[in-house]
């Protein structure tokens, strides 16, 4: 039964938990790390870590894509980012941290992703994006929204994409649209049943909040259910602008009863539940993946990488939206202490803080608690700090 709590006469909302509130309980065995997997698999692609990169130009160029391969995660190219819209990228994010860090006025930075937002996509840039990742040998992902799925996906197919990532801040299976009369006919909102069953691509989808919302997106095809927004601190704005939060561990559980559930509604079929929220450590990727999730997607501690084009800063993909930004720019580090990411993946670190050998402190939590793979371990004893 769900525990509620009254918040006033009448009105009753539902106690729910951040990663922050629980803490990984040990068995009564352990085990060498050495004999401990990450990896996972989506589809018929394996990766050795349990880790996306957030769909944003701070995080992802076709480089730090092939980079992120190449040390076993998923790179998510924004395929509605600036690789899609100009040319001159590195040049353009080169003015927005120079923007950002002359903080005289703190709204020019936001100001100004919205204006480079504001160019026209290209499908051809994208494509010349995704080819260059993909020649390279690493699996190739782009995120695209609800909007922009039908006209962009098929320059995507052409240049070679492997996982398609349908990403916005709340995605449903079930979107209502109606015609304004004072604005001209409403586009038709995507079907992702049909929109998936047409594709020979994996299709990755989210966010979602709640077990009722990832068993609808689970029911349209979907091979990965996002959970949650990517909050970060002082970065996603999403709660102060539309009141609405996802408390990220009861989100990840919500979903992973709905998959249990879709697994046996179907005879079989497992979809992946990937984390999106408040993870900022390599403690926070753990209870992640105790709490049920499959992977993570990554924000904040990617971001602090040499090679992430943001130069030391991170904002969210909304952060661009052109009427109402849901995100801010976030200075994670400097020019001088940017770590290269295969440190922040893989080590060593000499950070006791878990900001850096996320993967490596991941392997030794499994192995602390006597895990040897991550399916295992989402069946690891959880407290609840009262």
């Amino acid at each position: 039964m769900r525990d509620l709590v009254d918040i006033g006469m009448g009105r009753t909302a539902r106690r729910t938990f951040e990663l922050d509130d629980i803490s990984i309980v040990p068995s009564r065995r352990t085990r060498s790390s050495k004999d401990v997997s990450t990896a996972w698999q989506i589809d018929a692609y394996r990766f050795e870590s349990p880790i996306l990169s957030h769909p944003t130009d701070a995080l992802v160029s076709p480089s730090a894509a092939v980079e992120l391969g190449r040390l076993g995660a998923l790179g998510v190219i924004n395929g509605e980012g600036l690789w899609a819209r100009h040319r001159d990228v590195d040049a353009k994010l080169e003015e927005l941290a120079a923007v950002a860090t002359d903080n005289a006025d703190p709204l020019a930075a936001i100001r100004l992703l919205q204006q480079l937002h504001a160019a026209p996509l290209d499908p051809d840039l994208l494509g010349a994006a995704v080819a260059t990742v993909r020649d390279a040998g690493v699996t190739t992902a782009v995120r695209v929204s609800p909007q922009h799925a039908p006209e962009l996906t098929p320059a995507l197919l052409q240049a070679g994409v492997e996982i398609l990532v349908v990403h916005g801040t709340i995605i449903s299976a079930e979107h209502v649209a109606q015609a304004d009369p004072n604005d001209g006919p409403v586009r038709e909102p995507l079907n992702l049943k049909t929109f998936i069953a047409e594709l020979d691509i994996p299709v990755i989808a989210g966010g979602v909040h709640d077990h009722r919302t990832a068993l609808h997106l689970m029911r349209t095809g979907a091979a990965g259910v996002i959970v949650g927004y990517g909050s970060a601190e002082g970065a996603t704005t999403t709660g102060e602008v539309l009141g609405i939060g996802v408390p990220t561990a009861t989100a990840i559980a919500d979903a992973a009863a709905a998959r249990r559930e879709y697994l046996d509604e179907t005879g079989g079929r497992y979809v992946h539940v990937i984390a999106d929220g408040d993870i900022h450590t390599s403690g926070d990727l753990a209870k992640a993946i105790a709490c049920g999730a499959d992977a993570a997607v990554l924000g904040t501690p990617l971001a602090a990488a040499a090679e992430a084009p943001g130069r030391g800063w991170y904002w969210p993909s909304a952060a661009a939206h052109p009427d109402t930004p849901r995100g801010a720019l976030l200075q994670v580090a400097t020019d001088e202490d940017r770590p290269s990411l295969e440190c922040v993946l893989n080590g060593p670190s000499q950070d006791p803080y878990g900001e850096l050998n996320l993967v490596g402190a991941l392997r030794r939590s499994m192995a602390k608690a006597g895990y040897s793979d991550l399916k295992e371990f989402q069946k690891v004893g959880l407290s609840v700090h009262v």
